[in-house]
Formats: structure tokens, C-alpha cells, sequence
């Protein structure tokens, strides 16, 4: 991995230049300007934080396609990874990274190498702060293959469903302390400006009293209509959690389907920890 320059200057969201919902020319030519970065604040106030957030985490991106020239002229190709840290000042629209990406295509490089500093030292800026870049083959990828989130899963208990916003009074917690993780693979939500929807999974690891399954199932499929950002959905479900389960140790973890070529997969801790081990979902 390439952790990048010390250069965190923010980018502040520019207003009315979102590439999101309309139509934008591809750069011929790498160029960060069309990385648009959005303050991680604002999402957040929306949560009701305006100090530091009581969690911990990453964002990892996987980003499926990515091309450039070699000194002779001949395409490569690579799996790009991008691990962002939860305290980075800004996330990026993905629209705008797939742009970025793309510019790559017609470009010509030393090495792949050369590829990758590039992309750290846009990304490090994009994101106002370190993140952490690293390039696959497309036979390492291949060789790496797909795997469920791990835990008990809740897809199958029968519940009725009445709640498609988010619900927090669905979830409670009782009884004796345990150690548990588990898996929803209904989980949907709405991107924000063009009402998209965004399909994922999400792992819930905790220590603490048992959280009643059903209306944990219930409560992540609450998200169904919901519109925000995969990286705010994933804080609103470890801060619901926390309040109405009161857990002693907490990690939600999403991993979302790819749409554009770009996958977004946020993981909120209560301790600081690694980021997750990057194993894509079979629907990833």
C-alpha cells in the first residue's frame, strides 16, 4: 500500500458543481479537479454530532475500473483499493472518482507504480486527510474470490414488516451479557441526489446485552426509503444501535453493491481497531 503526501489541504464542497445527476464530459487527461469533496460535518450534523463522533473507522472503496497506458502504448488494467479513515474532513461523491478514474484511460505511465502514487496524492487531498492506496491484478483479484459476511443471519426470520424509514424504537437489547455477530443482506438505501438505490449487507458485532434479532432484522430493512450516503447510513445504525442497545463494544460494518464501477463499504467501531479484512460479498 502507498500511504501518500503530507499535503490534507481541504477541498470544500464547491456548490452547484456536483457531477451527480447530470451530464459531465470525461477529462481526457488525469486530473484531481473533478474529485468533489463533501464535508463529513454535514452528514453528521444530521446526526446530531457537532463535536468528535463517539466512533472509529474506515471506508473502504474498491474500484473496478481502472486503465492506463504503459511507455509503449498498451492498456493494463487494475483493481484499485482505497481505505479512508472515518475522521478523514470530507468523503468524495463517486460519480466524481469514476470520472477521475476513467481520465486514467489515454494516459501514459511509467509504471503501474507511478499509478498509484498518483492516485494516493489526489485522494489524500480529495479526502483531507491519509488514505491508504493500494493496486491489484486482475489475477490477484480473481484468486482473492467472494465470501459471506460472517455471523448468524437474520434474512429469514418471519417477521411482518411495517417500517421503511428509519426506526430506531425497533431495536431493543436484553438479558445477560454475549458475544455475537450478525448478518443482514436486506439492506437498502437511496442515494441523496439521485435517488438511486444502493444494495448491501450489514455484519453487527457487539458485546453486551442480546439484541433482539426480529427487530434488528426490522430495523435494517427500515432503511429501505431512506436517502443518504452509504458512510451516514452505517453512523446512523451504530449510533441507533448504541443508544437503544447500550452494547460495551460495537462494530457495524456494510458492504454495498457497486454502482459505476466503485463499491463503498463504511465500518464504524466503539474501539479503534484494523480496518475489516476487504472480502467481497457474493453480490459484490
Amino acid at each position: 500500500m502507498t500511504r501518500p503526501c503530507d499535503d490534507t489541504s481541504e477541498q470544500g464542497k464547491r456548490a452547484g458543481e456536483s457531477p451527480l445527476g447530470r451530464r459531465v464530459d470525461a477529462p481526457r487527461a488525469p486530473d484531481a479537479a473533478v474529485l468533489f469533496p463533501m464535508p463529513r460535518a454535514e452528514g453528521r450534523r444530521r446526526l446530531g454530532l457537532t463535536g468528535p463522533p463517539p466512533f472509529f473507522g474506515f471506508d473502504v472503496w474498491n474500484a473496478y475500473e481502472l486503465s492506463w497506458l504503459d511507455p509503449r502504448g498498451k492498456p493494463c488494467i487494475a483493481l484499485a483499493t482505497c481505505v479512508v479513515p472515518a475522521d478523514s474532513a470530507t468523503i468524495v461523491e463517486s460519480k466524481s472518482l469514476k470520472l477521475y478514474l476513467n481520465s486514467f484511460a489515454g494516459t501514459r505511465f511509467a509504471s503501474q507504480e507511478t499509478v498509484q502514487a498518483t492516485l494516493a496524492q489526489a485522494l489524500c487531498a480529495a479526502f483531507g486527510g491519509e488514505v491508504a492506496v493500494a493496486l491489484r491484478s486482475h489475477d490477484e483479484g480473481a484468486r482473492a474470490g467472494t465470501a459471506a459476511l460472517e455471523g448468524d443471519c437474520l434474512d429469514d426470520l418471519p417477521v411482518e414488516i411495517r417500517d421503511y424509514t428509519p426506526t430506531p424504537a425497533l431495536l431493543s437489547a436484553a438479558g445477560p451479557v454475549v458475544e455475537e455477530s450478525l448478518v443482514c443482506n436486506l439492506l437498502k438505501s437511496n442515494c441523496p441526489v439521485t435517488g438511486q438505490p444502493d444494495w448491501g449487507s450489514v455484519q453487527v458485532r457487539y458485546r453486551g446485552p442480546r439484541i433482539d434479532r426480529e427487530g434488528l432484522l426490522r430495523y435494517v430493512v427500515s432503511f429501505r426509503e431512506h436517502d443518504d450516503f452509504h458512510e451516514h447510513c452505517v453512523e446512523r445504525m451504530f449510533l441507533d444501535i448504541a443508544a437503544r442497545c447500550a452494547p460495551e463494544r460495537l462494530s457495524v460494518y456494510a458492504r454495498y453493491t457497486r454502482r459505476g464501477g466503485i463499491d463503498i463499504n463504511p465500518v464504524r467501531t466503539s474501539h479503534p481497531t484494523p480496518p475489516p479484512a476487504n472480502v467481497r460479498t457474493p453480490r459484490q
